[in-house]
């Protein structure tokens, strides 16, 4: 079995911001790989360390953080 990890990143608006808007963009990119043999698996969320930034000699150094990535999972 072969499997495909896409990012999902909605993107709204003000105009556009409800959860409709959002739904039919996952349904536009999971018809579109569907179209090419891929078959829609699941949608997971994944966590991450961004490791903290020191700067240069100290200046503008920026702590780590963790944030957290929608992936959409295809298999065929």
């Amino acid at each position: 079995m072969e499997y495909k990890v896409i990012p999902f990143v909605a993107s709204v608006d003000s105009k556009n911001s409800k959860p409709e808007y959002v739904a039919q963009q996952l349904e536009e990119l999971i018809n579109s790989y569907s179209s090419e043999g891929w078959e829609y698996a699941r949608l997971e969320s994944v966590t991450t360390f961004v490791q903290p930034d020191n700067g240069c000699f100290g200046f503008g150094a920026k702590p780590g953080y963790t944030t957290s990535r929608q992936m959409i999972v295809f298999k065929r």
